[in-house]
C-alpha cells in the first residue's frame, strides 16, 4: 500500500522499513518473495551507491486493485462492524497513541524490542 501511494511507486527500503515497522532484515525477506511473484522490482538508488529503492510493478498494482475489495469488506465485516461507534472511537485514540509512541522508539522493531526489555 505504501508503495502504491508513494511517488513513482518507489520507496528506498529503508524508508519503507521505517514505515512499516520492520527491521530491514524482515523487509528485505518480504521484497525478496514479492520479487520473486514479480509484484515489486529493486534498484539501486541513483546517486547512491548503498541506497536501494523497491518499485511496485505493474503486476503488483493490479494485485493489490484486486485485493483491494475483498480487503475492505473483510475488515469492515471483522472489525469496524464488530464495534460500537463509541468504542471504535476509543480503538482510533488507541491507535493514534500507538503510532505516536512507536515514532518516539524510532519506528522499528529493534526500537519497539528495545523498550520492551
Amino acid at each position: 500500500m505504501q508503495l502504491s501511494e508513494a511517488p513513482e511507486l518507489t520507496m528506498r527500503m529503508s524508508t519503507l522499513a521505517d514505515g512499516l515497522v520492520l527491521s530491514r532484515s524482515r523487509l528485505t525477506h518480504t521484497v525478496a518473495r514479492m520479487e520473486s511473484r514479480g509484484l515489486v522490482e529493486r534498484r539501486a538508488a541513483e546517486g547512491d551507491r548503498r541506497g536501494v529503492n523497491c518499485t511496485m510493478t505493474d503486476a503488483g498494482r493490479a494485485a493489490l486493485e484486486a485485493a483491494a475489495p475483498g480487503h475492505v469488506s473483510a475488515v469492515r465485516r471483522i472489525m469496524v462492524d464488530a464495534l460500537e461507534p463509541e468504542e471504535l472511537a476509543t480503538l482510533g485514540r488507541i491507535m493514534a497513541k500507538v503510532a505516536e509512541s512507536s515514532k518516539l522508539s524510532g519506528g522499528t522493531e529493534e526500537g519497539l524490542t528495545a523498550h520492551c526489555d
